[in-house]
């Protein structure tokens, strides 16, 4: 493997506390519809000999495609450079590389340390890093970075502060490789109100505001907030402080989502954007639901579950665990995984409607567990990062895969089908013999 390892210098504006709001997923290929890409995934398990850091993969996406690159991709060491950046930055070194996701020119990356708290700013062509900032205390003493979502316009990056409960924002300028936290925007959603005078966390609306994922719609104006227990909040992101322009209870949103993709308005329909719920963490341990939300009406003068979403589909069976999301090419059909169940589903994005179900485990894995997605900018395939046998993040019982690395789909039936072609796989195994690989953080980047 080809090692990329050193740091031209650590750029970073460190303002003092501030904050962020992943929404994870990426909604679409973002960049050029032919082009040239990498694929980056994130082994989340420590750095060799550390208790910090971890292993960041890139292939050239062609040729993984292909599989002709599946055994040599680019390494990088986030536990030697990138850790010493974070350290200088905050004193403290970077634990459990969660989550990925560029900026619209894919000119930088933005990786999320859900166990410390870090949020890094790499140079996506050199892999060196660039700031690192810490999110700050919240409940309890408690700060994460579950995910950081970089919105559309270049401007910011919401961060889910996860166990902290706090919504905090990065406030960037790529071009002058400044990230910045900015305390001023903060929510806590332990104890703020919302515009109807509820409690933002409530024993019966929404008991456990630790946010999950939030996604930026593509204006950067709102941000959609999923929450561990339940419920779910619709954010002015743009504004200082952040605020709360729509609230649903959990009765309307389940707990646990992760997955969000938005559908631009078209001819035959006005824009959406998807969100799901999932299982994972107790006592919503199985859970695999798909809404679809409008993209405007937000008012907080509105009454709360308004604009009502509508639930394209709901399964809250044993096994069941929705995560990751991904528009195929045109966004004429949202993909959806199922890391519990090994499956994906295929929604047509016109309709609503559920088109298929598709069977992952067999040959090329057993147990894969699917769990981001990110499709090919041509879009012929789609790729799944696929966890390991002692997962580091999520409950064992839906997180558990057996062959950690990342997942190889080919796009067939026009986007209704898939055909599950290889596995590039990783591996860290420990002084112990244990394999402690588990990739989760899951990317695609457009180079060309």
């Amino acid at each position: 493997m080809a090692s990329r390892s050193g740091i031209a210098g650590l750029v970073a504006a460190v303002a003092s506390a501030a904050s962020l709001a992943p929404g994870v997923v990426a909604a679409d290929a973002g960049g050029r519809a032919n082009g040239r890409y990498e694929v980056w995934a994130i082994d989340q398990s420590n750095s060799p000999g550390r208790t910090y850091g971890g292993t960041l993969y890139v292939w050239d996406g062609e040729k993984l495609a292909n599989g002709s690159s599946v055994d040599a991709p680019e390494t990088v060491d986030l536990g030697g450079p990138a850790a010493a950046a974070c350290l200088a930055a905050t004193g403290a070194n970077p634990v459990r590389p969660h989550m990925v996701a560029f900026n619209a020119e894919h000119t930088h990356a933005v990786v999320s340390f859900v166990a410390s708290g870090h949020v890094l700013l790499l140079d996506a062509a050199t892999r060196e890093a660039r700031a690192c900032v810490r999110t700050s205390p919240g409940a309890g003493g408690a700060r994460q970075a579950h995910f950081a979502a970089p919105s559309p316009d270049g401007a910011y990056v919401v961060v889910a502060n996860q166990n902290g409960k706090l919504l905090e924002r990065v406030d960037v300028d790529y071009a002058a490789n400044t990230f910045a936290l900015n305390p001023a925007a903060t929510i806590d959603l332990a104890s703020c109100t919302t515009p109807n005078g509820a409690a933002c966390q409530d024993a019966a609306l929404r008991p456990d505001n630790a946010p999950i994922c939030p996604v930026v719609e593509a204006t950067s104006r709102h941000t959609f907030v999923t929450l561990r227990g339940g419920g779910m909040f619709v954010v002015d992101s743009a504004a200082t402080p952040m605020r709360i322009v729509a609230e649903y209870d959990r009765a309307t949103v389940h707990p646990n989502g992760c997955g969000g993709a938005e559908v631009p308005a078209r001819r035959h329909g006005p824009g959406k954007m998807y969100v799901n719920s999932g299982g994972g963490t107790g006592p919503n341990l199985f859970e695999a639901d798909l809404y679809a939300f409008p993209v405007t009406g937000f008012s907080a003068a509105n009454p709360p579950n308004t604009p009502a979403p509508s639930v394209v589909l709901s399964e809250d069976v044993e096994g069941a665990d929705a995560h990751g999301v991904v528009l195929t090419k045109h966004g004429r059909e949202l993909w959806m995984a199922d890391r519990g169940r090994n499956l994906l589903w295929v929604v047509d994005t016109a309709t609503d409607q559920l088109v298929d179900r598709l069977p992952l485990a067999g040959d090329v894995s057993a147990d894969p567990t699917p769990d981001i997605l990110a499709v090919a900018p041509p879009g012929n395939h789609v790729f799944a990062s696929l966890r390991g046998p002692n997962p580091l993040t999520a409950d064992p019982h839906v997180s558990t895969g057996s062959t950690p690395g990342v997942g190889v789909l080919r796009v067939v039936k026009g986007g209704h089908g898939a055909q599950f072609e290889l596995v590039a796989r990783v591996s860290n195994v420990d002084a112990g013999g244990v394999e402690r690989a588990d990739v989760h953080a899951l990317a695609v980047r457009s180079t060309g």
